[in-house]
């Protein structure tokens, strides 16, 4: 049995690859490290509770103590590091948590894995050689794109916040790990997930959850900003396949080709709740356009050509099948019938 360390995966993502991955790998064992900060819920891994193969461990991974002891403790063989503050309006009002979480956390990661698993730098120890970190990283670190362009891997980073910022710098501490080390690592940057289990505060949560209260729909801006969707499962299982199959030392972007404005979000979903839960008049009546994000960028899309090329990975999804599933998940969620 072959253990390997999971962090922050009380969250979204994480939160729908650990069930995934525990249940496709039985030769796997499952160390969840989790702060459980106000993103974390463990309810969202109630799956994992009763299995012998999952271990959940409260604590931060900016703690170099705790994540030696785990390392030895459980004879950790690789990471894959979903632990991160993530939503940009908090990072513009306290960007210290930020740079802390995602820089300082992934340095020490990086740190003891190559103090655990190596003798020198270019030289694993005996039994180690295989052991890979995998860094779960963002398309924000790219910057904005113009009306045509993709984000590919070989794009220049230009962050736009200190969310962006703080994820740009992690990215660049794993790659120098790798390069002055040798430590076997790889990066994966997606663009934006949606799906279950994913925070209220973010964008399709929020839309849900205020159409139902009938409360207003807060858009910000004029609404025209452009992201591309990628439904969480299908990010899983391409994480899966760049931990296994990936090049050492190469990023992969990861990508639904769902390219949907926020106004175009908000009236798909006030469109599927018209048809579910019918009210006198539309959700769509709902919707108000509020003061733009500072610094927001104006559109993000990805070209996954890379890791559908060499990996085979295709997403499952399109927004229209994803945005379904999503809905009628929040509507269990919140138990609306």
């Amino acid at each position: 049995m072959k253990s390997i360390l999971l962090t922050g995966t009380a969250g979204f993502i994480g939160s729908n690859f650990a069930p995934y991955f525990l249940e496709k790998y039985p030769e796997y064992n499952l160390i969840n490290l989790d702060l459980l900060t106000y993103a974390g819920d463990l309810a969202n891994l109630k799956e994992c509770e009763e299995n012998p193969r999952y271990k959940f461990i409260k604590g931060d991974i900016c703690n170099r103590e705790l994540v030696e002891f785990i390392f030895k403790e459980y004879d950790i063989r690789g990471i894959i590091h979903f632990a991160a503050e993530s939503h940009v309006d908090n990072s513009i009002k306290n960007p210290g948590v930020f740079v802390e979480t995602n820089v300082n956390g992934t340095f020490t990661l990086l740190d003891v894995a190559q103090k655990h698993w190596m003798e020198k730098p270019f030289s694993y120890k005996k039994g180690y050689k295989g052991c890979r970190f995998h860094h779960i990283s963002t398309d924000e670190v790219y910057g904005t794109l113009n009306e045509t362009d993709l984000f590919t891997e070989k794009t220049p980073y230009a962050p736009n916040s200190p969310y962006s910022a703080s994820k740009a710098s992690s990215d660049m501490i794993v790659r120098s790990y790798q390069e002055t080390y040798g430590l076997n690592t790889v990066i994966t940057n997606c663009s934006n997930n949606y799906g279950p289990k994913q925070h209220d505060e973010k964008l399709i949560p929020t839309i849900i959850r205020k159409a139902l209260a009938g409360e207003s729909i807060p858009i910000y801006g004029d609404g025209k900003n452009i992201r591309d969707w990628l439904y969480v499962l299908d990010h899983c299982k391409g994480i899966d396949l760049v931990y296994h199959a990936g090049k050492e030392g190469n990023v992969y972007n990861i990508g639904g080709r769902n390219e949907r404005t926020n106004l175009q979000i908000a009236d798909t979903i006030c469109r599927i709740l018209d048809e579910k839960i019918p009210v006198k008049k539309s959700y769509k009546e709902l919707v108000t356009f509020v003061e733009d994000r500072a610094g927001h960028d104006r559109r993000y899309a990805i070209d996954a050509t890379k890791i559908e090329n060499e990996l085979g990975w295709k997403a499952d999804e399109n927004f229209d099948t994803g945005i379904i599933k999503t809905v009628d998940w929040y509507l269990k969620k919140y138990n609306v019938q």
